[in-house]
């Protein structure tokens, strides 16, 4: 009994191994590939499938989502001979099973050198500052490499990513020092415009302000005519209605005369020669009143102004009575006709 109670137990081991080995459930966005006897026989998708135990071999299961894969910093030359450090990042799909396992050994590997060295290519035909400025289309660059080259391995690669471009710590510092240049020139520039945009509003200011400066003052200059000119109008029509005549106009002489000596500073003043002949005029026109009024008078003897002889010529003087400097001189010296004091 023993021996068939072994054998019973070794058949049913073996029937359930069998069972596991029949039964395969592959997960959803899943793949595996079945061999049988070492060759290809079909793929395996998602759900409950059945494989004929011990002669169907489930080789691998490969993951159809999309996959991520970062890639170490790559050494690459530049155009103009500076060596950068970039950081990739492949984002690709495993679009057919079968290729991915059989036309190639590891694609990961594959598609990570392919990566290299499309982008050595691509960035050797650039200098630095394009590679910087450029990564739009160094990323399109090396999708469609990638994408022309994977696709017979069953990958599709949907996005290539510079995750970082490292240049040389020089070249940092010299970018550095480029860059802070650049800032402090266009401060320098908007600082020089500004204060330009504000001499030029100030000018433009001042310009108004002395135009209309001087608007006003023709204005005012035209209103003190125009008033000057009524009054002088005033006063020209009032001779003329009371009839003036010789002696009203002498009289006005003797009362400007005053207005001519005044100020301190006045060393020198000259009487026009018309002045004289109005006196004249004036003392005869008295003189005839006089004579009029019953009996001439003894005239009073004639005003003398005193003159002070110096080498230069004579200059009347008016003196003093308190001793002090002598008044303005007034030319030229005449003697006076008597002034009846009536």
């Amino acid at each position: 009994m023993e021996p068939v109670l072994i054998v019973l137990v070794v058949l049913v081991v073996v029937a359930f191994i069998a069972l596991i080995k029949t039964i395969q459930v592959i997960p959803q966005a899943s793949a595996a590939i079945v061999e049988r006897f070492g060759r290809y026989t079909r793929t395996l998708s998602a759900g409950l499938n059945i494989v004929v135990p011990f002669i169907d071999n489930v080789r691998n299961r490969i993951d159809l989502r999309e996959q991520v894969v970062p890639f170490p910093p790559q050494p690459v030359i530049t155009q103009d001979n500076l060596v950068v450090n970039i950081d990739t990042v492949i984002y690709y799909q495993v679009t057919d099973p079968r290729a991915a396992t059989y036309e190639v050994a590891s694609y990961i590997q594959a598609i990570e050198q392919l990566t290299v060295t499309t982008l050595r290519n691509i960035i050797g035909s650039m200098d630095l500052e394009s590679t910087l400025t450029s990564r739009e289309v160094i990323n399109a660059g090396l999708r469609g490499v990638l994408d022309e080259a994977t696709g017979k391995w069953g990958i599709r690669v949907n996005r290539v990513e510079l995750k970082a471009i490292e240049p040389p710590t020089s070249i940092q510092d010299s970018m550095e020092k480029q860059m802070r240049a650049d800032r402090d020139k266009r401060a320098a520039i908007l600082t020089a415009e500004g204060a330009r945009q504000a001499a030029i509003l100030r000018a433009e200011g001042e310009k108004q302000a002395a135009v209309l400066t001087a608007e006003g003052e023709a204005q005012a200059a035209v209103l003190r005519a125009d008033g000057e000119a009524a009054a002088i109008r005033t006063v020209f029509e009032a001779i003329h209605e009371g009839d003036a005549d010789q002696k009203l106009l002498a009289y006005q002489y003797l009362q400007t005369l005053p207005e001519l000596a005044k100020g301190d500073s006045n060393k020198l003043w000259i009487i026009p020669s018309e002045v004289g002949d109005a006196l004249k005029g004036l003392g005869g026109a008295f003189t005839g009143l006089t004579g009029a009024n019953g009996g001439a008078q003894a005239a009073p003897p004639a005003v003398q102004v005193p003159v002070d002889k110096t080498p230069s010529g004579p200059r009347p003087l008016d003196s003093d009575p308190k001793g002090g400097a002598a008044r303005p001189r007034v030319e030229p010296t005449r003697e006076y006709p008597p002034i009846d004091p009536e």
